[in-house]
């Protein structure tokens, strides 16, 4: 089976920026910075793929970086809602 390889480096780059996103998880304060990355890492895994590029890179690319997107908003509004929270509870 071959595969086409226009687009394999897009694929590569989504890995990447998929995985970076999902580190930027445990870093509270720059979730906002893995959710940049994530919808970056989104993009390229659908350009990859609309380039026609079949292999697994811009699948895992992809689904890293929607995992990557979801969980750092889900850290960011936490952690908003906490600071909010704290802020009221002082006041």
């Amino acid at each position: 089976m071959e595969t086409n390889n226009n687009g394999k480096g897009l694929a590569i780059a989504s890995l990447v920026l998929g995985i970076i996103s999902l580190v930027f998880v445990v870093t509270t304060v720059y979730a906002f910075v893995g959710t940049i990355i994530g919808i970056i890492g989104i993009v390229l895994a659908g350009v990859a793929k609309s380039k026609g590029y079949s292999g697994s890179a811009a699948t895992a690319g992809l689904v890293m970086s929607i995992i990557g997107v979801a969980l750092t908003l889900i850290t960011f509004i936490s952690c908003v809602a906490c600071a909010g929270a704290l802020g009221a509870f002082n006041s």
